[in-house]
């Protein structure tokens, strides 16, 4: 499940000369590259066939408060919740959770709270519209228990359509004991939550910026920055911080590349064992605002800037 593992693996140009990708579609994916739901199968023969899967939806969090940490949650944090209100059902408590017990899409709980898990892969192209299909059978549901996709939301509601706050309060957790918190009969829920919490890497979201992770695997440290701005600007951007040596967080660390996910970048730096999050909440403020200054920067490139861009262009990381 994402955001359980995660690893790390640069891209390297032979592969990418090798495998290039024919002219992008209108939502930006080569009809020969993998789909991006996950399937396994090409886009043309996936979400871009003619009557194949149903439309692809590059961004699918464009438009809701916090979407740089909904799509961290989604694909980076191993146990993270956001409380939210919901159009026509404002008094019910509801939550988004990356993980939910049993990796369920959706619940409703025996308290009355309902849950929607932004982990689920239901592969129907669109992420905002299949969690919230999910979310709102738990909503609709008289009695408690799990919810679920079994067909195609369609053109049902999005998340953008049904979730009212102007922001949401990310809380990282340690672990997964808030799977029973509202449980009042803990007993013989251990083992499960034990194993989960074994298998979740240590994260935790800095206060300082937005949408920056820390997370430690053991024998690595890292940053992982999900960040809003354009792709083409925030690369050129970077460029300049790079060719400046302005790039290094702390001493040690090394920025070595970047991924994609839900149509945002999100650059990753190497971190020495040891640095852990709060060590980071000053240099990543003295970051946001040196790449704010670049992000404004409109001069003409100079040799150096270029080659710094066509290097990072190439340190392209996945997520496995």
């Amino acid at each position: 499940m994402a955001g359980i593992r995660l690893r790390y693996v640069l891209v390297a140009k032979k592969n990418r000369s090798r495998n290039a990708p024919s002219a992008p579609t209108e939502g930006g994916v080569s009809k020969n590259a993998p789909c991006p739901c996950g399937s396994g199968k090409r886009y043309k023969a996936c979400h871009g066939a003619a009557g194949g899967a149903g439309v692809f939806v590059a961004r699918p969090f464009e438009g809701l408060p916090n979407e740089c940490d909904l799509v961290a949650m989604r694909e980076l944090v191993p146990s993270a919740t956001a409380s939210v209100t919901i159009k026509g059902y404002e008094t019910t408590p509801v939550q988004l959770g990356t993980l939910l017990p049993l990796a369920a899409p959706a619940m409703r709980r025996d308290s009355g709270q309902v849950w929607a898990g932004l982990q689920v892969q239901h592969n129907f192209g669109d992420v905002s519209r299949e969690v919230a299909a999910a979310l709102l059978k738990a909503l609709e549901a008289d009695e408690s228990g799990i919810h679920g996709l079994t067909e195609n939301p369609g053109q049902g509601p999005r998340l953008q359509d049904l979730i009212t706050d102007t922001a949401l309060t990310v809380t990282v957790h340690d672990g997964f004991e808030w799977w029973i918190a509202d449980v009042e009969d803990k007993e013989g829920l251990e083992g499960a939550l034990q194993q989960a919490n074994a298998a979740a890497l240590p994260t935790a979201r800095l206060t300082s910026v937005e949408a920056a992770y820390w997370t430690s695997t053991g024998s690595k440290e890292h940053l992982r920055w999900v960040m809003p701005e354009n792709e083409d600007a925030l690369l050129t951007a970077l460029a300049r911080l790079h060719a400046a040596g302005a790039d290094v967080l702390v001493p040690g660390s090394r920025f070595i590349g970047m991924f994609r996910a839900h149509g945002l970048l999100a650059p990753v730096w190497d971190l020495p064992l040891g640095t852990g999050a709060e060590a980071l909440e000053e240099p990543a403020t003295a970051f946001k605002k040196a790449l704010d200054a670049a992000l404004a920067d409109t001069s003409d490139l100079t040799d150096e800037v270029r080659s710094a861009r066509a290097g990072l262009a190439s340190r392209q990381v996945a997520i496995r």
